[in-house]
């Protein structure tokens, strides 16, 4: 039964041209399904992050096909792909991208008042709520820059999660933390992941983070050279 697949990678190749024709990445196929926490593993240059732009449906130059959700997003016109991103992948990077003069609630609710699909009212209810799943209710007024490091980035992820995406895309999410935030953030994966269903796939350098992740996938110089399941 391939129902609770949520994405499936097949044949993916890309290719960069400057300064010289060089093959990024090379046949990559899998799957991931939901309520799945992945994590891409490898050296710089693996090209992990390339493919993470690529299920993200960032980059479309590429060969082969991305299917998301049972729809094939390969050869889709960029409008469609955006809609597609708002409503059904959430994005956590290395920094949080948290604008400082807005309060925690303020920053969750800017990509729902994106996609429109609730009024104002409904938003930040709905934003309140995932502070509440995050254990960050109490500092749902403060503004971001008022936050530790670790806050902060849960806040990135309550962001993320304000439309209830399909897949939460992270990259390196753990990159600017110390290893107690690092864990914190990890523990916050895992929660969603395990309890709520939420599918994760995330780039990290953090062999800690990878290691206590469902499933490893590892890179290198483009290819998959090892998938690990943990459970």
């Amino acid at each position: 039964m391939t129902s609770d697949i949520i994405l499936q990678a097949n044949h993916i190749e890309k290719y960069f041209y400057d300064p010289e024709e060089f093959k990024v990445l090379n046949d990559i196929s899998f799957s991931v399904k939901k309520g799945e926490f992945a994590t891409l593993v490898g050296k710089s240059g693996s090209g992990k992050s390339t493919l993470l732009y690529i299920l993200s449906t960032m980059d479309t130059d590429y060969k082969g096909e991305l299917i998301i959700d049972g729809i094939m997003v390969t050869g889709k016109k960029q409008n469609e792909l955006a809609a597609l991103r708002n409503e059904k992948i959430g994005f956590v990077f290395q920094f949080h991208y948290l604008l400082n003069e807005f309060s925690c609630l303020q920053n969750i609710m800017i990509p729902a008042l994106r996609l429109g699909n609730y009024s104002k009212k409904e938003i930040e209810e709905r934003a309140y709520e995932k502070l509440k799943l995050l254990g960050l209710q109490d500092q749902a007024l403060k503004t971001a820059s008022k936050l530790s490091g670790g806050q902060q980035q849960r806040v990135a992820i309550a962001r993320a999660l304000i439309n209830d995406p399909l897949i939460i895309m992270g990259d390196e999410p753990t990159g600017n933390l110390d290893s107690k935030n690092s864990d914190i953030v990890f523990d916050t994966f895992q929660m969603l992941a395990h309890e709520q269903n939420q599918t994760i796939i995330a780039v990290t350098h953090d062999n800690d983070f990878a290691n206590k992740s469902d499933r490893i996938i590892e890179m290198m110089d483009g290819k998959i050279i090892n998938c690990l399941k943990k459970k």
